[in-house]
């Protein structure tokens, strides 16, 4: 099988679980320090991503939430204080690849358009349909989510285009796995003062 590495920087404490268990997998709590009051928001569209991408990589029983990674070192989020990047070297079938720009359409409960054009005839139908523009952020939640179930379809189908990279590059694209074991770790930067 084909290797690929890749790096995640996670909480300090994932150290001491991969030691307790053998494996390490972000759990929801993780998320709730990391984002406090919006966690929820980060929470929901997590579930969507790993719902999706399960269907591309199955995940392992248990495992709820991605991993997120870089593909490159030079873009790599470096350690923190109590936080640590490990080095993985991963199976590339294990790897769920996609385009971190289209992810901001995601986290913004935007349409995801396939190109330009699919972009301006969308917003042309908006405002056919009597919308305004910043009503295309209220269909998923907000003022308009439970009013009209076919537009909130119409944009949560149209982010599987994440997985579609269209420009491979160190910058945009992003890796997901579900768990890190020990014989993935390749090394482990730790955070210097």
């Amino acid at each position: 099988m084909e290797k690929v590495t890749i790096w995640t920087r996670q909480d300090i404490r994932s150290l001491e679980g991969l030691k307790a268990n053998g494996v390490y997998r972000v759990k929801r709590q993780y998320i709730e320090e990391q984002y406090g009051d919006i966690a929820e928001h980060y929470i929901k569209l997590y579930r969507w991503f790993t719902e999706t991408a399960s269907k591309i990589v199955p995940k392992p029983d248990g495992v709820y939430f991605p991993i997120w990674c870089s593909i490159s070192y030079e873009n790599m989020l470096r350690p923190t204080e109590n936080t640590v990047c490990y080095e993985l070297e991963v199976d590339k079938s294990q790897v769920i690849y996609f385009d971190g720009s289209k992810w901001d359409f995601v986290l913004n409960h935007r349409y995801l358009p396939k190109d330009e054009n699919d972009d301006r005839e969308y917003l042309e139908d908006m405002k056919r349909k009597g919308f305004k523009d910043i009503d295309i952020y209220s269909f998923i939640e907000g003022k308009y989510s439970y009013l009209y179930p076919l537009e909130k379809k119409r944009i949560m189908d149209s982010w599987v285009r994440i997985f579609e990279i269209d420009n491979w590059n160190i910058f945009t694209v992003q890796a997901n796995i579900w768990e890190i074991r020990p014989e993935m770790i390749k090394n482990i930067l730790y955070y210097e003062k």
